[in-house]
């Protein structure tokens, strides 16, 4: 079959607690990884027209009147502003992240900088914009609406601590294979937790918040100043605002503790300071209760203190390490 037509659908089902997987530990991560490697080897098409422009007084193919959105109630707040469900040409329920007007003149060019990025990427575990009003303010950024909001809140509520492991690991594929295909495109996402992936119908996975990230060749620097998410970031880009995927794989080591937690907070009673002096001095979290061996060892190759040591994306799910090391 041609690479152009190929397409992997991926089984998310449910298991709760109480059922049995009908598969072994082995099973679930060859699984994992021929998923993961097909996933990140689809040629995607834009579902949206190419850009022509950033600047917010060039209108693009992808600007709406503002007056075709009917914000409804707020659902979220973004780094920008307030998430709200909204209606879409009186038909289509979206998510819409709005710009507040006391950060309009300090964060415009990054809030149009969120949208230029997610205009660029398109893969079934990113969250797909579709639309953006920003020829007035509020600027609009108008994305596919998730029913069951962030993974975070979904791990922490009855039906997400109802999962078992299994399920729980193909929360984590989803992840893995959008920022397999981030890494493929040369994005740093550089705030990736559960807080910011979402949860859809049929508990499919997505990435969002997407206005940290930015397009790199090997390395991206933050400006001066910056403020980051000290329990999710890795110490090079805590200590020196030094980003790379690498960084990325490291907080996607933290995601999986919060997966398979159910969305406990990293580090338990341990205080920002304390976490940066403890990980540079060597120390890592233990293995959370019940977390299979090979996907702690898929942990602790994440927080790796030699950044060349960590994984890609695509390694993490398919190396044959972890395939020994469930057997």
């Amino acid at each position: 079959m041609p690479k152009s037509h190929l397409k992997v659908d991926i089984c998310t089902r449910n298991l709760t607690k109480g059922e049995g997987c009908d598969f072994s530990a082995h099973s679930l991560v060859q699984g994992v990884c021929c998923v993961l490697m097909l996933l990140c080897c689809v040629p995607l098409q834009p579902a949206q027209p190419v850009p022509v422009g950033l600047s917010h007084n060039m209108v693009d193919k992808w600007e709406i009147p503002k007056s075709s959105v009917v914000l409804k109630e707020r659902i979220g707040k973004g780094q920008f502003g307030e998430v709200y469900r909204a209606v879409w040409n009186g038909t289509t329920l979206v998510a819409v992240k709005t710009l507040r007007a006391s950060e309009y003149l300090c964060n415009v060019s990054d809030f149009l900088m969120e949208a230029h990025t997610m205009k660029r990427l398109h893969h079934p575990h990113l969250i797909q914009l579709y639309a953006v009003c920003t020829q007035s303010a509020p600027f609009y950024l108008i994305t596919e609406l998730m029913s069951k909001g962030s993974l975070l809140n979904f791990l922490q509520s009855a039906e997400g601590r109802s999962l078992n492991i299994c399920s729980l690991v193909l929360i984590a594929v989803q992840v893995a294979s959008g920022m397999a295909y981030l890494e493929s495109q040369q994005f740093v996402h550089r705030d990736l937790a559960a807080r910011n992936c979402l949860v859809g119908a049929g508990n499919v996975v997505k990435i969002g918040d997407f206005g940290l990230a930015r397009m790199i060749h090997v390395q991206y620097v933050a400006h001066a100043g910056a403020r980051f998410p000290i329990k999710w970031t890795a110490p090079e880009a805590a200590n020196y605002s030094r980003f790379t995927t690498a960084s990325d794989v490291w907080s996607f080591g933290i995601l999986l503790t919060e997966i398979v937690t159910y969305g406990r907070v990293p580090y338990p009673g341990m205080h920002n300071a304390e976490v940066l002096r403890q990980v540079e001095a060597g120390y890592r979290m233990p293995s959370p209760p019940g977390c299979p061996a090979e996907l702690y060892d898929l942990m602790l190759e994440c927080w790796s203190a030699d950044e060349t040591a960590r994984p890609s994306f695509l390694q993490s799910l398919s190396s044959k390490r972890l395939q020994t090391q469930a057997t």
